[in-house]
């Protein structure tokens, strides 16, 4: 029998406006079937949003949501945890999103270690307002606002968030749809800050600037480009040179911010 996803839809919001070949739809479902594992109450969830093809996922599910302005979720979300620390707080974005406009957001919310978990849709660009570069564009690679080649080094998403102080970070891609469920959900059962940065294929945006021919050799790049973790522990420097290791990159037990704060000014809102 099929998974019915119905069942965690706003089924009047469909059909989405993700582009053709665009992976959102894929991690969508990822995310689904990692939340309805737990068998949490769909009334003790909140997801919080930016700006950006990603930031329209809270409008296809029916738990409680934010759609904010841009950059933004994590700040947002951060006001949702401190208010109510008993529910489940889940703050969504895209590359730029999240590292440059949102960017102070995500490494003061790493450096906290408040109980939320952050979900990074990286697709190396910033695909709604015209596939221009974002700061996790590759060296080299072509956008709109780099013509001859993205002339800046870009930010690996996993050590900014593990320098940052995020207690548990993670990475996967589109490709493994059931490798991004599972990291979802051990993101979810962490306490403290959690990151999984889940790599995306935008066609429109980027592909077409930087020759991948279809939607499905971008998925395809991703494959052969994944490492799974454990293997990658036995590899050298110079044969992961150009790999993505996934799984979980990072984790710690450590003080988690909500507590932490109600400790130290007297009082005790987690009861």
């Amino acid at each position: 029998m099929a998974y019915d996803y119905s069942r965690f839809l706003r089924n009047e919001k469909l059909p989405h406006i993700w582009c053709p070949g665009c992976t959102y739809g894929i991690v969508l479902k990822s995310f689904i079937r990692a939340i309805d594992s737990l068998g949490w109450d769909k009334n003790e969830i909140v997801v919080a949003s930016g700006i950006g093809c990603c930031s329209r996922l809270p409008g296809y599910v029916d738990f409680n949501t934010l759609h904010t302005t841009h950059g933004r979720s994590i700040a947002f979300a951060t006001g949702v945890k401190i208010a109510n620390p008993k529910l489940k707080v889940i703050a969504l974005g895209g590359d730029g999103d999240m590292t440059a406009i949102g960017g102070n957001h995500f490494i003061h919310a790493c450096r906290r270690n408040i109980d939320i978990t952050v979900l990074v849709f990286n697709n190396n660009i910033y695909g709604m307002t015209g596939a221009q570069y974002s700061p996790t564009t590759p060296k080299g690679a072509w956008a709109t606002t780099a013509p001859y080649g993205m002339p800046e080094n870009n930010f690996d998403v996993v050590n900014l968030a593990i320098g940052a102080g995020a207690s548990f970070v993670a990475r996967s891609t589109a490709y493994h749809a059931t490798h991004c469920e599972k990291m979802i959900k051990e993101a979810l059962l962490h306490k403290g800050l959690s990151v999984v940065e889940i790599i995306n294929a935008c066609p429109t945006g980027f592909g077409r600037k930087n020759k991948f021919k279809s939607p499905t050799s971008m998925l395809l790049w991703m494959k052969d480009k994944a490492v799974q973790k454990a293997k990658a522990d036995k590899m050298s420097p110079e044969e992961l040179a150009d790999k993505l290791v996934i799984g979980v990159l990072h984790k710690e037990e450590k003080p988690e911010y909500v507590e932490s704060y109600d400790a130290t000014v007297g009082l005790n809102k987690g009861e």
